[in-house]
């Protein structure tokens, strides 16, 4: 099958619109055709080389489907559901898998196809690779079953492919990562479509306060409309300051959503005794971070999260509950649509912080 996509093929260089040949599905995999598909800022930083990825490859990590073919030993998807996939696909038999936790699976491999196999997707001998073992930016996706869920056909895909990624990665961080207290303080810095997701988590979880910081006034005020209470504009005020001021004394939880060294020392001096600063944000390879040790005989904590620590089976229906609900607001995060051929434009706005989320329409 021959398929269009958008290839990455060196760094800081403009993704190219080829063909692309997909392979039939294997016993354990599911062919989707491609409706949407989310632009996320680890796509972008992939392009310029932040997040090591092998070339070439096809980007593209937050997508929604149809799904076309089933291999003989899929069961939990058939042809005609609607689904979601993330890149958090579990091996189900690793140790992290059976404790609970498979978004950390070690076993990634067993999810693969081996050595003899051919490659999922390709050009003539050549391996076409998949971004985060996806590749969105496609008009068809071959999978592992255990990267899909299946979704009620009345939710619009363009919204369900947020949860690929931005939603189950922000709202999760607060709820399952952080597990934000109700009537707490929390700090969200950066407001993107992560950022956005982590302050409505925390809307959700019942925050008392929940403090955007960001350097645009426009995303500031966009941040208010998904339920922060307070904003700060970093580059007019010193952000640790004034977040200690807001507080009276230091945050609960501050989330950095961003992946920038610096704002994440901001989100830990910010902390109030025994707080917790939550690394979201996709700091490239090889940097540091330096904080004062000083800080930590106040009982204050840095933890990393992946992918919002989801069950993602579990977690993507009660997220797209909560939407039905109106409790979680997806179709304020869809700030615009464009056609694969358009990828550009979209990297481009979310460099500017045009948008929340723009979504790729394959139909």
């Amino acid at each position: 099958m021959k398929i269009k996509a958008a290839v990455h093929r060196e760094i800081n260089r403009p993704l190219s619109i080829e063909s692309v040949d997909v392979a039939d599905p294997g016993p354990f995999e599911v062919l989707v055709k491609t409706v949407a598909c989310g632009v996320c800022h680890s796509d972008l930083h992939a392009l310029h080389g932040g997040i090591p990825s092998p070339t070439p490859s096809v980007l593209g990590h937050e997508p929604a489907g149809i799904v076309l073919q089933v291999g003989s030993q899929v069961r939990n998807v058939a042809p005609g559901d609607h689904v979601i996939a993330c890149t958090s696909m579990f091996c189900g038999s690793c140790i992290q898998c059976v404790q609970g936790r498979p978004h950390l699976c070690i076993d990634r491999g067993a999810c693969m196809r081996g050595e003899g196999e051919s490659s999922r997707l390709s050009q003539g001998a050549d391996t076409i690779h998949q971004f985060a073992d996806l590749g969105g930016f496609a008009e068809a996706m071959l999978l592992h079953y255990r990267a899909v869920v299946k979704i009620d056909k009345d939710i619009p895909l363009d919204r369900a492919a947020l949860v690929g990624c931005a939603v189950t990665t922000g709202v999760g961080a607060a709820l399952n990562t952080a597990q934000v207290t109700p009537g707490s303080s929390v700090v969200v810095f950066g407001t993107g479509g992560v950022g956005i997701s982590v302050i409505q988590g925390a809307r959700i979880a019942g925050a008392r306060q929940i403090i955007a910081v960001d350097i645009l006034d426009e995303k500031l005020q966009n941040a208010l409309a998904f339920g922060a209470t307070d904003t700060i504009n970093s580059t007019k005020v010193d952000p640790v300051k004034t977040i200690k001021k807001m507080t009276r004394g230091g945050a609960e939880f501050a989330f950095e959503v961003v992946g920038i060294p610096e704002l994440l020392e901001q989100a830990f001096y910010c902390l109030a005794p025994h707080g917790t600063a939550i690394l979201v944000g996709a700091i490239p390879v090889g940097q540091k971070v330096s904080v004062n040790a000083a800080h930590f005989f106040a009982e204050k904590r840095i933890i990393g999260c992946m992918m919002g620590s989801n069950r993602f089976t579990v977690d993507a229906p009660r997220y797209l509950e909560l939407y039905r609900q109106g409790r979680l607001d997806l179709d304020g995060m869809v700030t615009r649509h464009e056609p694969l051929e358009r990828i550009s434009n979209a990297f481009q706005a979310m460099e500017s912080g045009e948008v929340t989320r723009t979504v790729l329409m394959f139909e």
